[in-house]
């Protein structure tokens, strides 16, 4: 899941891609471990990072921009190369190095994310470089577009007709699949967390650290476990915020995600009810009913947009998903849900599908992938959905086929709408997702585990509704006495911006080397001011 780390609205996207933004975790794709004398590596390892303003962007003056080349296909490195956008604040004192920030996804854009998140990483600039990057595939790293077959995916999966005949279902979404590969370019066979986690490697020996600091998000916590695999000797201090699972499958992660966003909402109307502004009364029970029946009455009728695209109860379902991400932004939401409701305006609702990525004047093909940096007015409007379907299918061993999912695919469905009847039909459509992909790795399942490492800080939130608690539990446990736990008993995905306690004690341990017991915890607060001083 993308970490929502900033109350600042993000720039609108079309609402057909916040509407796959709040999709399954995902990692992985075949190992083949790297070390000083694997052949055809030395030129990436040895290459050195330009720093200049970074150009066509709205981002702070301080923020600079550079890239790091890696490998196409780490089991071909003197074959074709990948562009990787980098970005950084500098230190502001005595530097020991970097710290690499993941911000979640799979499929979020870290340069975008630190361009309008940055104030929550000021602190770390005491000690740190901080440092974040476009994994390949995302934002200007070659960015993966599925075209129009975005479109065709959500509808293949839209209603009660589409989920009554499955054959046609996965024969759409087969057609979809093979549309991706045809828009995305090479990049796409070789997209995932493996290979991602060791573009990580790449960049490390770029800064010329000696280890890989490192502060990963929700899905970034998986990409981060998957590097301590690889590559244990060169773990730093490394932080993993809202833990993923490396071992359930994407059935089960979606229904552990519809859950955990039903109970999220129903706390949000919990909270709005009390409030005489609430768009939809002051009785909890009622408001939950009302909140059903307008995901259906847009599903069957949706409203138009200022982009063209009609605003349907699914739209409306990833923006209240993403809202839900923090307690800070339950203002918003309420707003945002006024309008819609009193005025039929989805403008405050498009604010929180956005992902945090411009909105692109034109669409990308496949001609145009060197291998070289993206413009930033040419990532593909899509690219966020089509980045975290792509990533999340080839980190999925998993592929049942036809005959398996026509069979299962009532049951799945009553499943999931038991597990909510506002997100489940949602979660449910991602799960289908990989039908048509190639079968990805099961590395992930597998290898990462027993890490002899360093010690690493795990972070897991009593109230968050996209990475539940027990993940952070079993992760910890399958990566062995390396990992120490935090428990913050509060709201929302992820603990760094929004408890203090949380904050101070990651910064301690970045800057300062300071690790909280295992087993200790924060307790539940007010949420942190975005921004704010420790």
């Amino acid at each position: 899941m993308l970490a929502k780390l900033s109350t600042r609205p993000s720039v609108r996207r079309c609402a057909v891609t916040g509407a796959l933004s709040l999709a399954l975790l995902g990692a992985g794709l075949p190992l083949a471990t790297a070390d000083d004398t694997e052949p055809g590596l030395s030129r990436f390892y040895d290459q050195d990072i330009t720093w200049s303003s970074c150009e066509g962007m709205d981002s702070p003056k301080d923020l600079q921009c550079g890239k790091v080349t890696v490998p196409l296909d780490y089991d071909r490195p003197e074959g074709g190369t990948l562009d990787l956008a980098l970005a950084r604040y500098r230190a502001t004192g005595d530097s020991r190095g970097s710290v690499l920030l993941n911000f979640g996804g799979p499929g979020g854009s870290g340069v975008s994310e630190l361009s309008a998140g940055g104030k929550d990483f000021m602190h770390l600039t005491n000690g740190y470089d901080v440092v974040t990057f476009d994994p390949r595939g995302v934002g200007r790293s070659s960015p993966v577009t599925c075209g129009p077959a975005t479109l065709d995916i959500m509808e293949a999966t839209d209603g009660d007709e589409e989920l009554t005949d499955p054959q046609d279902v996965l024969r759409r979404l087969r057609d979809a699949a093979a549309e991706c590969t045809k828009h995305s370019g090479p990049v796409l066979p070789h997209i995932g967390t493996v290979d991602a986690a060791r573009d990580m490697e790449v960049m490390r020996r770029a800064l010329g650290d000696d280890r890989l600091n490192y502060l990963g998000f929700s899905y970034g916590t998986r990409l981060g476990a998957v590097y301590a695999a690889q590559f244990p000797d060169k773990v730093g201090r490394v932080v993993l915020d809202g833990v993923d699972t490396l071992t359930e499958p994407l059935t089960e992660q979606g229904l552990a995600g519809a859950r955990g966003q039903q109970t999220a909402l129903e706390n949000f109307l919990d909270w709005c009810v009390e409030d005489i502004a609430c768009p939809f009364g002051q009785d909890a029970r009622a408001a939950r009913r009302q909140v059903v029946q307008l995901v259906a009455s847009l599903d069957s009728d949706p409203v138009p947009t200022d982009f063209g695209e009609p605003f349907s109860g699914q739209d409306m379902v990833g923006a209240i998903g993403q809202a839900l991400y923090s307690r800070e932004l339950w203002p918003m939401l309420q707003r945002a849900l006024a309008q819609l409701l009193e005025d039929g305006d989805t403008r405050g609702l498009e604010g929180f599908v956005s992902g945090g990525v411009t909105f692109p004047v034109r669409a990308r093909g496949p001609a145009d992938d060197d291998g070289g940096l993206t413009d930033q007015e040419d990532i593909p409007m899509d690219n966020l959905p089509a980045a975290l379907m792509a990533i999340n299918c080839a980190d999925d061993p998993d592929r049942p086929t036809a005959e398996q999912v026509a069979g299962s695919l009532g049951r799945l469905r009553a499943r999931y709408e038991e597990a909510s009847p506002v997100f489940g039909r949602y979660r449910l459509t991602q799960v289908l997702m990989c039908y048509g992909r190639p079968k990805g790795t099961d590395y992930i399942r597998d290898q990462v585990k027993d890490l002899d490492t360093s010690k690493m800080l795990l972070i897991g939130t009593r109230g968050d509704p996209a990475t539940p608690y027990r993940w952070t539990v079993e992760t910890a446990e399958r990566l062995g006495p390396s990992a120490v736990v935090l428990d913050n008993k509060g709201e929302g995905h992820t603990g760094y911006a929004s408890s203090e306690c949380v904050h101070r004690k990651v910064d301690d341990f970045l800057l300062y080397g300071s690790l909280p017991p295992d087993g200790s915890s924060c307790g539940s607060e007010a949420p942190r001011t975005a921004g704010g001083d420790d």
